[in-house]
């Protein structure tokens, strides 16, 4: 049995990473191990490890190494030993994986075409985190794609769905930081195609991103970092991706009296971000997409909301090739580098990595 290849992050300091090998656990009755085939990397996975302890995604996929922890991704696996009656050998999933070559949990039945992780470790994390999809059905080359956009996109999603459910917090403007992530950009594509809407959808974004912004055309308006205080001062709802702690308090100052709400999303300037920082007006509130799901299954039933993200998850993948173009790496080790990037701020946002392991 093959040792498994790990690459492993400072929980402390997230740019620093290491190769690590481990040797393979055997499966216990009910287990099965899943070989990671390709996986993505985004501003997302940066989120993951910034926010690690806040949230709990150092949880997921522990390691022995004290001060050091396996980054969350999002991609595709095949089951290559199987202990369980659940799964098959051959089978492929996507889903939650850990920055490594292997993953071993233990599923159960999830109804329809899912399994769900049900690890001790595991139990008390969002559900969402839990479930896996199967994927032996679906042509590969949609792989990087749906590694790339669907968690991501059914953030946005559920971003316009839970603003749509609060009447868009009577604003005029909705302001969306970090509009370069594929995050944000799927939020302003929502937002913009939203009919007989009544607010204008601004995009806030660096200066070398702003033309690829403005580009893509979701966005009324399109508004640099260095430039907030030339923002109109209307009813606003303020919804951050990036979290950098001195936008957030400028932002906050230029509409104080205007700023309706302002929620946090992601933390994809992480090394800006300042959680302690005084902003005038409404405190920002973190924003949990597993609660708005549990929310809308409440409201609609089950099955609908997955329903509803996977086809605004379509509509943002065929329009993708327009403006994204895949860069496959390989091997675990080939995965430090866009990470890297993706942490200090340097990837081009044109550009979707790819990973096959």
């Amino acid at each position: 049995m093959p040792d498994v290849t790990q690459v492993l992050t400072n929980t402390q300091t997230i740019t620093e990473q290491k190769l690590a090998t481990v040797p393979a656990a055997a499966l216990s009755d009910g287990q099965a191990r899943l070989r990671i085939e390709r996986f993505a990397l985004t501003a997302n996975n940066v989120t993951y490890a910034a926010s690690g302890f806040a949230i709990g995604y150092w949880k997921f996929f522990p390691v022995a190494e004290q001060g050091w922890g396996l980054v969350p991704v999002w991609g595709f696996a095949e089951v290559v030993e199987s202990a369980s009656d659940v799964v098959t050998v051959g089978e492929r999933f996507y889903g939650f994986y850990p920055l490594a070559s292997e993953l071993v949990m233990e599923p159960v039945a999830h109804g329809g075409n899912a399994i769900r992780a049900v690890c001790p470790h595991r139990v008390d994390l969002p559900v969402v985190y839990n479930i896996y999809s199967r994927a032996s059905a679906a042509p590969k080359g949609s792989d990087p794609y749906q590694a790339l956009m669907q968690p991501l996109i059914a953030t946005s999603y559920l971003l316009y769905d839970w603003l749509m459910d609060s009447d868009w917090f009577g604003a005029k403007q909705i302001i969306i930081g970090s509009a370069s992530s594929k995050t944000g950009l799927g939020l302003t594509a929502f937002l913009s195609k939203h009919e007989a809407r009544d607010y204008k959808v601004v995009g806030l974004t660096g200066s070398g991103n702003a033309d690829f912004v403005r580009d893509l055309g979701f966005c009324d308006q399109v508004v640099t970092y260095d430039a907030v205080e030339t923002l109109d001062q209307v009813a606003s709802v303020y919804v951050d991706m990036a979290g950098n702690g001195n936008v957030k308090q400028r932002l906050h100052a230029r509409l104080e009296g205007h700023l309706n709400h302002s929620s946090a999303v992601g933390i994809s300037h992480w090394d800006q971000f300042a959680p302690q920082v005084e902003v005038a007006g409404p405190k920002p509130e973190f924003f949990f997409a597993p609660s708005q799901i549990e929310k809308r299954k409440k409201d609609w039933g089950k099955g609908v909301i997955e329903q509803k993200i996977g086809e605004a998850t379509q509509m943002i993948v065929e329009d993708a090739a327009r403006w994204l173009t895949l860069d496959t790496h390989a091997g675990l080790e080939a995965a430090m580098a866009p990470y890297e990037a993706l942490a200090s701020g340097k990837a081009d946002p044109r550009i979707g990595h790819v990973v096959e392991v």
